[in-house]
């Protein structure tokens, strides 16, 4: 997924350094489409360079910091597999797999104190992930005429969230039992 992503970046951004590559994906908040690292991005990179689907167009030396940086921009070949990465995520359907569920199909053998610290963790990630999501969503404004997709992306993903907070709260009350 990493490699769909730094070459539709190119595309939008022709010239762009992986510095500036790296910053729009956590701008963007690229984390909650895919689980990436400043070192997997640029493993990424170089892994995109050296199969020619990206190159290097010019090094600046960067005035204030007297660094080089390395411009790219996507290859022909590079189109032709943007083309079939876009196929292959695309037409990919997944049941959402958390983690957690792995670990709450051993709940009866673990400690119920323990367990419900695991749901309040569960609890208190999901509510940071639907700030994220509101903060991002309310300081972008829709683009009148156009569908703005990550817009989109990212409303539906709050949903989602929204769906999970209320499972991971009842699942809590029922543990708790009555009060």
């Amino acid at each position: 997924m990493i490699p769909l992503l730094i070459l539709g970046l190119l595309i939008q951004n022709p010239g762009a350094h992986g510095y500036e590559l790296l910053a729009l994906m956590e701008k963007r908040h690229y984390k909650y489409i895919v689980n990436f690292t400043k070192g997997s991005f640029y493993y990424n990179l170089q892994q995109l360079e050296e199969k020619g689907w990206i190159e290097q167009i010019q090094q600046n030396s960067a005035a204030a910091s007297g660094r080089e940086t390395r411009n790219f921009k996507i290859t022909g070949s590079g189109i032709a597999e943007f083309e079939k990465l876009m196929v292959k995520y695309g037409t990919k359907s997944e049941y959402v797999n958390l983690q957690f569920y792995g670990a709450l199909l051993f709940a009866d053998e673990y400690d119920k104190n323990k367990l419900l610290k695991l749901i309040q963790s569960q609890i208190d990630q999901t509510k940071t992930r639907i700030a994220l999501l509101d903060e991002y969503l309310s300081n972008t404004k829709q683009i009148p005429g156009a569908i703005d997709y990550y817009r989109r992306m990212n409303q539906n993903s709050r949903s989602h969230h929204l769906v999970n907070l209320e499972w991971f709260e009842q699942l809590k009350a029922e543990i708790e039992g009555p009060v």
